[in-house]
Order: structure tokens, then C-alpha cells, then sequence
């Protein structure tokens, strides 16, 4: 499959267009924030959440540039806010230390908060029910059965960034899903 095809594919919704975008441009994508982050785990973190926006968003790509460069764009932009993130994240902290009042909190769960547990969870499993049946496989695999995403790989027979994209929409439709019910 040629690029322009794939891209025009995706376009329509085709997965094994998408699977060969994704196969094609993962390793420049994660190379390009492996040089930017130097930790694989962010790296990769960044990585997925590009390939999802650029597929959620893949509509909006014009031929006049290249994919890769549209690719690294959106990367570039999701690493920034997530430099954002972790600058506002460790000022919290330091602010939280500088505190001198340290305040010991009874955490363990009142019978009213076990209640609400329960209910929340029930209705989460509804919630799931909505998700297409490979979506709600994908959430079962990896937060109920607690599998990585290397057993999940293996057990759909999957490559694992396939895996690690797909886990992802289905979190976002989940939310989605939950955001309405609201």
C-alpha cells in the first residue's frame, strides 16, 4: 500500500490503513521524542497520543505536506503541553512542601464511600457495555485483568502498538460515553 492510499483510507475509516500509517511512522515519531524526552516510557506515552490525534483528526490533513512532518507537528505540540503538565505539576509539589502544616489523614474508606464505590463501578461496566466488543475486550485485558501490553499483543495476536493505539480510543470513547451519561 502506497502512503497517499493509506492516507486516503484512514480517511475513511479503514483500519489496516490505519495499522499501516501507524507501522510506517512509529519509529520516526518515537525516535524524534526519545531525542526530546530521554525516557522511553514518556517517549512512547507521546508517541500514542500522536497517532491518536492524528487519527482522530486525520480528516483534516492536507496533501500539500508531507504526513511525516504533520505527524511530527502534532507530536511536538502533545510534548509541549506535556512539558506544560509536568512544570505545573512539580511546582505544585514544591509549594506543598514548603508548607509546614502537615495534616495526617484517616484514608481508609467509610461505608458510604465503599457504597459509592460499588455504584460507580456498576454503573463503569454498563458504561463499557456501550464500547464496540473489541473496545470492551481491550479495557477487560488491561484494567481488569490487569495484562501489559505485551500479553495483550500476544493474546490478540496484535502487534503491540496496534494494541497501545486501540487502548487508547477505547478510553477516549469510554470518556466520551461517560461525559454524556453525566
Amino acid at each position: 500500500m502506497e502512503i497517499n492510499e493509506a492516507i486516503k483510507r484512514a480517511q475513511l475509516n479503514d483500519q489496516k490503513a490505519f495499522n499501516f500509517l501507524l507501522d510506517t511512522f512509529w519509529d520516526d515519531v518515537y525516535g524524534f521524542q526519545l531525542k526530546r524526552i530521554h525516557n522511553e516510557n514518556d517517549a512512547e506515552d507521546v508517541t500514542i497520543q500522536t497517532f491518536s490525534k492524528a487519527f482522530d483528526k486525520i480528516h483534516t490533513y492536507k496533501n500539500e505536506y508531507k504526513f511525516k512532518t504533520w505527524l511530527i507537528t502534532i507530536s511536538k505540540n502533545i510534548h509541549i503541553d506535556f512539558l506544560r503538565k509536568e512544570k505545573n505539576s512539580i511546582s505544585q509539589i514544591l509549594s506543598k512542601e514548603d508548607s509546614n502544616a502537615y495534616q495526617v489523614l484517616d484514608e481508609s474508606p467509610s461505608p458510604e464511600d465503599e457504597l459509592i464505590t460499588e455504584q460507580n463501578l456498576a454503573k463503569l461496566l454498563r458504561d463499557i457495555k456501550k464500547l464496540k466488543p473489541h473496545y470492551q475486550e481491550m479495557i477487560n485485558l488491561r484494567y481488569f485483568q490487569e495484562l501489559s501490553y505485551k500479553e495483550i499483543s500476544k493474546e490478540l495476536n496484535e502487534p503491540i502498538n496496534n494494541v497501545k493505539v486501540k487502548l487508547l480510543r477505547a478510553k477516549k470513547l469510554l470518556a466520551d460515553i461517560i461525559t454524556k451519561s453525566l
